[in-house]
């Protein structure tokens, strides 16, 4: 695993800063080596990702993720182009802690890395239709 340097996670930063967050309910299936998970979102970005989950894996973690929203199930041969698969590394982590009373999202903040054209388009998209952006 290669060490990040200062100026990419100030990068990084400056991104997470720039793209507009969504609120958003999703169901979330993410994968990395032997460890297949379900989980759900809260937030989505062009830039990324926030999986909720008791059991957030490490920041540095590449990750396959896979949602769609429910409403796009088509009831047919389910390969409508409505689910979405791309990768992402966790970045950050707020642990669960059962004994918190403020600590009511535990979970993993995940960058999508390696987005082609096709797949960005289709998640601006999935994201233009839950907050009804132009």
């Amino acid at each position: 695993m290669s060490r990040t340097t200062t100026a990419e996670l100030e990068a990084r930063a400056a991104e997470r800063r720039t793209a507009t967050r969504v609120l958003v309910d999703l169901d979330v299936d993410y994968k990395s080596q032997d460890t297949y998970l379900f989980a759900s979102s809260k937030d989505i970005s062009e830039t990324g990702i926030f999986v909720r989950t008791i059991e957030p894996l490490p920041p540095g973690t590449l990750l396959n993720l896979r949602f769609r929203r429910d409403e796009d199930e088509d009831g047919d041969d389910g390969d409508d182009g409505a689910s979405l698969e791309l990768e992402g590394e966790v970045m950050w982590v707020n642990p669960y802690r059962p004994d918190a009373l403020a600590n009511l999202d535990p979970g993993m903040g995940v960058r999508f890395v390696g987005l082609r054209a096709p797949i960005r388009r289709r998640l601006l998209e999935l994201i233009r239709r839950i907050a009804y952006i132009d």
